[in-house]
């Protein structure tokens, strides 16, 4: 059981930081193969991991982390197709402008669209925990919310496959 929770958590760390590993999957798979392991278990050590893991984006995007050399971006003397679009000046960036002084302006309304998303999946998880850092969220505010959501998330998931085992 213990082996069991920690590689759940392993899992779900992992799948915080990289987009293309599906927890979902992962619990729902532990809820089918284990169905005496209790899904408020499951729930919680996942939630635990997730937020610990959308904390290191959080904190970048506040500009508490210094990224690696690697991530930066680099000058180049022809601008991308990407920066004809998006760069400055364009209505693009002028848009993400003007989100930015809206979310800086009132951080609790993102404290609302990141307790939707840690809970419904929609606006992605992972693009709000950034916006919450360039909003300005307190650190306690991101983790309650994120906990709630993604702890009742889960722990339904755990549970989904008990569920419908029931009805047949």
């Amino acid at each position: 059981m213990l082996a069991l929770v920690g590689l759940t958590f392993g899992v779900a760390f992992g799948s915080a930081l990289v987009p293309f590993i599906s927890i979902e999957m992962w619990v729902v798979g532990v809820g089918a193969r284990w169905p005496g392991v209790s899904c408020f278990v499951v729930g919680l050590v996942v939630a635990v991991a997730q937020v610990l893991g959308k904390l290191l984006y959080f904190y970048a995007a506040r500009g508490d982390i210094k990224l690696p050399k690697f991530l930066h971006r680099k000058e180049k003397a022809k601008p991308s197709r990407l920066q004809r679009w998006f760069g400055p000046g364009t209505r693009a960036h002028r848009w993400g402008e003007w989100i930015h002084v809206k979310c800086r302006a009132h951080p609790n309304w993102m404290a609302g669209t990141h307790a939707v998303s840690s809970l419904v999946g929609v606006p992605p998880f992972m693009a709000t925990s950034v916006l919450a850092g360039l909003a300005g969220m307190s650190t306690a505010m991101f983790i309650v919310t994120g906990m709630v959501g993604r702890f009742a998330r889960f722990s339904f998931l755990a549970a989904s496959p008990a569920m419908v085992m029931a009805w047949f």
